[in-house]
């Protein structure tokens, strides 16, 4: 009897009688999440570790994240001998406009493509999606002898512009599959109530979109804030460098600041963390909402 009870208890261990998990399953998961937790922080601490070694040493015989002999020293170096601010507010501007024209521009777009049948409708939302496929730096040419033709070379409108072209397509199709789980009756119910078209548009849809505009703001957003390719050959001025560029420039032809650059790389991930803990409660919903209609 007391073997059958043993054999029963390991059995439940690895193999739930009900439809809740078993134990050995929660255990494998947990680690499994342990692990790949480890691995993706282990980088970013290592890139602390160097940032907090003094002078520029990249390599180190110790495996401590801190060192003994840490300093704030590349901190200090990256905020106050260089231009490091002026570099994090270009971003932010330059992002910040790019975010706004994108998510202004998609959110009508879209709703015109999933409320209103005119022709041409179906060809448009195709050729929005095949735009996704070329890849990136097949821009680069067009949009540059375009900057320079309408003479917006060194000028933030013109990255700012060159960004929501690239980044307004895939905003479109987000915006439009959320809207399509909105229900007519809600627009229909406002006409009835004297509401006009832009009326229902501002005060019906915009309130219940408020995840997917979330979602394509921060989409807009981390596009523009991450980019080198483009900020290079339409910034040529250094005092209109982005952090991309500005951190682009710590790295010599026979020297490269590591000390700075990977204070540059933890100071510039602040507004980024603060943006996605701020609209974190948006995220999930408006990842989900938009892809099933109904």
């Amino acid at each position: 009897m007391k073997n059958k009870t043993k054999q029963s208890n390991i059995s439940q261990f690895f193999i739930s009688p009900s439809r809740g998990d078993s134990p050995f399953k929660r255990m494998v998961i947990h680690l499994t999440l342990i692990i790949a937790c480890a691995i993706a922080v282990y980088p970013v601490l290592r890139i602390i570790s160097v940032s907090l070694r003094p002078g520029d040493r990249l390599l180190s015989t110790s495996l401590a994240i801190i060192p003994k002999d840490a300093s704030f020293y590349s901190y200090y170096r990256i905020i106050f001998e260089k231009p490091f601010i002026l570099w994090l507010w270009n971003s932010l501007a330059i992002t910040t406009t790019t975010a706004l024209i994108g998510l202004i521009l998609a959110s009508t777009s879209a709703y015109a493509f999933s409320r209103w049948n005119f022709p041409g409708r179906k060809p448009g939302l195709f050729f929005l999606l095949t735009t996704q496929m070329i890849p990136a730096a097949m821009l680069v040419v067009p949009i540059y002898i375009l900057a320079v033709k309408f003479q917006l070379i060194n000028s933030y409108r013109g990255l700012a512009l060159a960004y929501s072209v690239s980044s307004i397509p895939f905003s479109i199709w987000i915006l439009k599959g959320y809207y399509d789980t909105i229900p007519r009756e809600l627009e229909e119910a406002a006409k009835i109530d004297g509401a006009s078209q832009m009326g229902t548009f501002f005060r019906i849809i915009l309130p219940l979109s408020t995840p997917a505009l979330a979602i394509v703001f921060l989409f807009n957003f981390m596009m523009a804030w991450n980019d080198w390719i483009m900020a290079r050959i339409m910034l040529q001025r250094e005092n209109m460098f982005t952090w991309p560029l500005g951190i682009w420039t710590l790295a010599g032809q026979f020297r490269v600041e590591w000390g700075a650059f990977t204070a540059a790389s933890i100071l510039v991930a602040v507004p980024v963390m603060a943006l996605f803990l701020y609209s974190s409660k948006w995220l999930i919903s408006g990842l989900t909402l938009g892809s099933v209609k109904g």
